[in-house]
């Protein structure tokens, strides 16, 4: 006789709340708890949870994790507890900010997610911090990097699988023409990366590759020190097999002297729920090791147990 495997039932949403509540009160926080509750639910549970605990207790669920948690740890559970769409805006303007400016995150939200979650994120962008995305990206960047990043956070792609290849022959051969003449910034170079679908790009790429005999990111390698060709390499990488560009986030993350913890974070928060699975296969890949075992011996104690947990979140 077969055994039927019942799922385990997930508490309510007041249920859940009141853990939560009763794990951040008292003496001390009860850490496990928090990881136990919050890292097994999805987004739109989540998003239940804080919306019970406010209704109940009248407080904000993020400002009392706020108060409890802290360092590396807090940082996961904060951006993992925000809405999708909230957790990439903060993460945008915080991109666009002096002192922890990086135009390479502001990059990765607008093309590795889809044109409704990009959509989404400029929306909650607008709500929270009362200016537009595309403002503050042109605000803070100048130049090249601007005149890429502006039309890539306004994108909005057409996302089926349709493709027409001879748009694709023919955009293949403006981009090697524009790249053989060094015209790295050219206006088609970004017309075509901000405007195209994924899969019309990954059409045209093709046929790049086939017609010329090269990558195109081993065109565009020619000055490996030039910062706005590392920029348009991630670009194409996130647009096209987003798995390998962070597999790389995470292998330089935590193989660096010190780990940096922030790109760590960033990763497992905002994949864990998308294609953390196929990050994890490259990883592994890659590295040879596998990346629990990685972050394993790279973190330690509560933020080690929710990094753990996550990369197992969509295991399930």
């Amino acid at each position: 006789m077969t055994s039927v495997k019942v799922p385990a039932l997930i508490p309510s949403p007041a249920e859940d709340a009141e853990q939560l509540r009763k794990a951040l009160q008292g003496w001390g926080t009860n850490e496990a708890l928090i990881i136990s509750i919050l890292a097994h639910r999805n987004a739109a549970q989540r998003k239940i949870i804080r919306e019970t605990y406010a209704q109940t207790y009248g407080e904000d669920l993020l400002k009392d994790l706020d108060k409890e948690l802290s360092s590396d740890f807090e940082r996961a559970v904060l951006l993992w507890v925000l809405d999708p769409a909230e957790r990439d805006a903060f993460l945008a303007n915080e991109a666009t900010k002096r002192l922890t400016s990086n135009n390479w995150i502001v990059m990765e939200i607008a093309c590795t997610r889809s044109s409704h979650d990009l959509f989404g994120v400029r929306q909650a962008y607008h709500a929270r911090f009362k200016r537009s995305l595309e403002e503050d990206v042109a605000y803070h960047t100048s130049g090249d990097f601007r005149k890429l990043l502006v039309p890539l956070v306004t994108s909005f792609r057409y996302e089926g699988d349709e493709v027409n290849m001879t748009l694709a022959k023919s955009e293949a051969k403006i981009l090697h023409e524009k790249i053989s003449d060094k015209a790295y910034n050219d206006e088609e170079i970004i017309r075509i990366l901000t405007t195209r679908s994924k899969s019309q790009i990954n059409a045209t790429l093709n046929h790049y590759n086939n017609a010329f005999g090269n990558a195109i990111n081993k065109d565009l390698k020619t000055d490996p020190e030039d910062e706005f060709l590392k920029l348009l390499r991630a670009t194409i990488k996130c647009l096209t097999c987003p798995e390998k560009y962070f597999e790389k986030v995470l292998r330089l993350a935590i193989n660096k002297l010190g780990t940096d913890e922030w790109a760590l974070t960033r990763v497992v928060t905002t994949r864990a729920e998308v294609d953390m699975q196929r990050i994890k296969e490259e990883y592994h890949r890659r590295n040879s090791v596998p990346l629990e075992r990685a972050i394993d011996s790279d973190t330690s104690g509560d933020y080690e147990k929710m990094l753990l947990a996550l990369i197992g979140h969509g295991d399930a």
